[in-house]
């Protein structure tokens, strides 16, 4: 009689408990590597907290005097407070005088360079230079500058304002600029008086200035027209000598505080 063959599926039922086996024996092992890391002790780290501690318990007393707990004694008055109480830091007073002298040499050298800049034309009369110790007054003829009735600067006068700035430059000095005329009537479109006339010319060296590097806080322009000559108006000696350029060159930096 043959024996009956058993069904695939009463098989896989039989041996289902090895998958049961294969798990436990897997969860116990990583159960017994966990269990070896956390008993293996890491000595460096242990050396280093080891000394730490102990030097934290072995550490001499900082505090000289106890900690009171509660409300603080009230000290003595006669007992010399522990406290150092340092001075204020106060900056030290300056001295005006210090300064306005420092300033008043600082315009005299500036006066050594415009003179050693314009030495021939100064010698020819040309150009004057006049110094105190709170102003410098340098004197340019309109004809260095400017045409006959007219504010536009000609070529050579670029020449002339550059060797001016290369004096103010790195400096603070107040500078006016002032502009003058003879007593010759004038009457265009573009200047109807001379005072039109001479406040543009001296706008004019002030713009050239600013285009050379000086700061245009320094300056300030002004226009007499021919109402302060320094010469008679009856000759044409007088005449050309009337219209002029003007640079006040102040010891002061503050342009509205410079008064002459």
């Amino acid at each position: 009689m043959r024996r009956r063959k058993q069904p695939q599926d009463d098989l896989h039922n039989k041996e289902r408990w090895l998958i049961s086996y294969a798990d436990f024996i897997t969860l116990l092992f990583a159960f017994f590597v966990v269990m070896y890391a956390v008993s293996s002790v890491n000595e460096g780290k242990y050396k280093v907290l080891s000394e730490t501690l102990t030097g934290v318990f072995n550490a001499p007393q900082r505090s000289f005097q106890p900690i009171e707990v509660g409300d603080n004694p009230q000290r003595s008055l006669n007992t010399p407070s522990d406290e150092v109480i340092m001075p204020p830091v106060t900056e030290a007073p300056r001295n005006p005088e210090m300064d306005a002298q420092a300033r008043t040499e600082a315009l005299r050298a500036m006066a050594d360079r415009l003179a050693l800049e314009f030495d021939e034309l100064i010698n020819q009369g040309v150009v004057t230079l006049e110094t105190s110790d709170t102003w410098l007054e340098l004197n340019l003829p309109n004809s260095m500058l400017f045409g006959s009735g007219d504010a536009e600067p000609h070529y050579d006068a670029f020449e002339v304002v550059e060797k001016i700035a290369v004096v103010l430059r790195d400096r603070d000095n107040a500078v006016r600029v002032e502009g003058f005329t003879d007593n010759q009537p004038i009457s265009t479109n573009r200047f109807p008086s001379n005072w039109e006339l001479s406040v543009a010319r001296a706008s004019a060296v002030v713009r050239m200035l600013t285009m050379e590097g000086i700061e245009p806080e320094r300056l300030a322009a002004v226009g007499y027209g021919q109402y302060q000559p320094v010469a008679r108006n009856d000759t044409d000696e007088g005449r050309r000598r009337n219209r002029r350029v003007v640079l006040l060159i102040s010891r002061d930096a503050s342009i509205r505080g410079a008064m002459r």
